[in-house]
């Protein structure tokens, strides 16, 4: 089968496979959302589990900024690594798409591998039942692809859950540069707290005192792909 095409095409003929328009497992049928959580969008490291939505193979040549999806999901991870953060990654459709990038690879648990699935969303059963067996971790900083659809899939399955959700903006992208606009206005809308990877790591830090200061201060520091992604 050919790779994701940049041109327009309908849901039926997606590279992400058949849309299914049931509801993914363990969503709620509740309305409600963080749009109206009194939640102040502070970011705790205690309550943070990080997600990177399928940043794989097949996705490299044609998804606009792919190289920044790649940069901060590594950066995440890896950060995940010293502040212990649980790690939840996804690869949608692999046998089609190919596997997470090899970028990534070094920094996916052996004790958790990344997860397959053809569902729009990275909540399937594999991972809720994760999430179930973490209920102080109630935050999810997510990043990857695409923006309008698995991402934005997940933002809203998670906020329905009546989990605090974060999306990275300088990590998070689509093939067309007005899908993502639109998908980051519309999960923002839906109470979801837009970020940068920056933004998020100084948060959970708290204090240049913090223990990992200095090794997170180096992460962040890596050259970044250049020209960066637009805001929105």
């Amino acid at each position: 089968s050919s790779p994701p095409s940049s041109s327009s095409s309908s849901s039926a003929s997606s590279p992400r496979g058949s849309f299914s328009s049931s509801s993914p497992p363990g969503r709620s049928s509740s309305s409600s959302s963080s749009a109206m959580n009194p939640r102040g969008g502070r970011l705790d490291a205690s309550k943070a589990t990080v997600f990177v939505c399928d940043v794989q193979e097949r996705f490299r040549d044609v998804i606009d900024g792919f190289p920044h999806c790649v940069y901060v999901s590594s950066t995440m991870m890896r950060a995940a690594g010293i502040l212990s953060l649980p790690v939840v990654v996804t690869e949608q459709y692999p046998e089609r798409l190919g596997a997470t990038v090899s970028e990534l690879q070094p920094h996916i648990s052996e004790a958790h591998p990344a997860i397959a699935k053809k569902l729009f969303s990275m909540c399937t059963p594999e991972v809720l039942l994760r999430l179930d067996g973490m209920p102080a971790r109630t935050q999810v900083v997510i990043m990857g692809l695409e923006a309008h659809v698995c991402v934005m899939g997940t933002t809203l399955d998670l906020l329905d859950r009546g989990m605090e959700v974060f999306v990275l903006v300088d990590g998070t992208s689509s093939q067309r540069p007005t899908d993502r606009a639109v998908a980051l206005r519309r999960m923002e809308q839906a109470g979801v707290h837009l970020a940068t990877s920056e933004m998020a790591l100084f948060q959970m830090l708290g204090t240049a005192e913090a223990p990992h200061f200095k090794e997170v201060s180096k992460l962040v520091r890596e050259p970044r792909p250049e020209p960066p992604l637009p805001l929105l």
